[in-house]
């Protein structure tokens, strides 16, 4: 017999049936309170609200696991390629030889982008935030496929807009950078894998020889797959919520992307080098901001160290340290900034007030100095989030229209003025 949760309202008692999860989640389903007593609950930020059920991620971050559809993101990520993880998140299982040849080369077909797009970027000012134009350039894909916005077309054109999705990406956020930098686009070349693509499209001149390093490529895979999917956050509720309504996938996705923009979400590993820079400027000295971050009465608090999900460690940190440590000796990187960070780093992992209060370096800590290595600016740092990130969203809607979930509607309770009657304005 399965559970029952009783609820007391009134002199009344209700009802509710519990759920389980595959990895032994449980939950209480009050779809039919509001029907049944009147009531709803509040839940602030949704914290201990389940807004789905998802086959998805699996996240335990007492325990500090993330498997990707059942399997360990440390396998993922010393394993597989990024497009490999996109596939497993999208249609549930790793592709076969066949189908991941197959995936890779409709996903390289659909690498370009319309050439009256380029206008778009011309108009953007210099000084454009690179998601501001992320946000907008994937909105205005939908204007150039039309046919999307169906939301009864055949399963095939659906796949196709998600590869055009996978595709298309890349590019748009090379060009964005190069917007910001006032160079010349780079096309896409279709030679070359997905993560040393984007690269060349990154950093390539047209006057000069660019080559990727493979150390570097191999960083970037990792930082991808571990960014690819980190169940309901608030991008990907966000995603869900405005696919609900039956909005084609470009706009859903857009949105997406504007809700990891935010500081507290995907602007966290750019909030992380600001940190060091703000250390450097004050004269470096680590031991003075440490001492800032131990006093209760100090607002200051280290970036890119905690996590407000896994309590203990966080899994994706442990991958991409080593990622870090590999970049930073092949390139021999000489920064000020990134010795700053190897010295808080060395704190949090030694210091018994960090270790205590699982203060400990997080993927945002590690990917901020990947990205500051290789020389990509800190306002392009939630665009490569947003690029790893991307088959998780795709992903999410996918399962949330096959799953023919309603659409979103959150409730409210209301602590406005209580009726009261229109004065004219000359009596007011």
């Amino acid at each position: 017999m399965s559970e029952i949760a009783k609820l007391e309202l009134d002199g009344k008692v209700y009802e509710f049936p519990v759920i389980e999860g595959t990895e032994n989640e449980k939950a209480i389903d009050i779809s039919a309170l509001r029907a049944k007593t009147g009531y709803i609950t509040i839940d602030s930020g949704f914290k201990n609200t389940g807004s789905t059920q998802s086959a998805i991620t699996f996240l335990d971050g007492e325990e500090g696991i993330l498997r990707y559809r059942g399997y360990p993101i440390e396998q993922l990520a010393e394993k597989a390629e990024f497009l490999e993880v996109a596939f497993l998140l999208i249609y549930g299982e790793l592709p076969t030889k066949e189908e991941y040849t197959k995936f890779k080369d409709n996903i390289t077909k659909h690498t370009l982008i319309h050439e009256d797009m380029k206008h778009f970027f011309d108009a953007y000012p210099p000084k454009a935030h690179p998601m501001g134009i992320l946000a907008a350039s994937l909105s205005s894909l939908s204007t150039f496929y039309p046919e999307s916005l169906d939301p009864n077309r055949p399963k095939e054109a659906v796949d196709l807009t998600m590869q055009r999705l996978i595709a298309k990406v890349p590019t748009l956020a090379a060009w964005a950078y190069k917007n910001a930098m006032r160079h010349p686009v780079i096309y896409p070349n279709n030679n070359l894998v997905y993560c040393s693509n984007f690269l060349n499209m990154m950093f390539a001149m047209p006057t000069d020889d660019y080559k990727v390093d493979p150390v570097v490529a191999s960083a970037l895979n990792k930082l991808l797959i571990l960014h690819a999917d980190h169940e309901q956050n608030c991008s990907t509720s966000t995603v869900r919520i405005v696919g609900s309504s039956q909005a084609n996938l470009y706009t859903s996705i857009s949105a997406g992307v504007s809700a990891l923009w935010g500081p507290l979400h995907g602007g966290a590993n750019q909030a992380v080098i600001e940190m060091l820079e703000a250390i450097k400027a004050d004269g470096g000295d680590t031991e003075k901001w440490i001492a800032k971050a131990k006093d209760k009465d100090d607002s200051f608090r280290l970036m890119g160290f905690g996590h407000r999900v896994y309590k203990n460690f966080d899994p994706r940190a442990t991958i991409i340290k080593k990622a870090a440590d590999d970049v930073l000796a092949a390139l021999g990187v000489d920064d000020p900034i990134l010795d700053i960070a190897k010295k808080l780093e060395k704190v949090a992992l030694e210091d018994e007030y960090f270790k205590a209060r699982g203060l400990y370096p997080n993927v945002d800590f590690y990917s901020g100095i990947i990205y500051r290595a290789l020389g990509i600016p800190t306002e392009m740092f939630t665009v490569m989030f947003a690029l790893g990130r991307l088959p998780g969203w795709i992903a999410q809607w996918k399962e949330m229209i096959e799953n023919k979930e309603p659409i979103g509607r959150p409730r409210q309770v209301y602590t406005g003025a209580n009726k009261r009657d229109y004065v004219a304005i000359e009596n007011r």
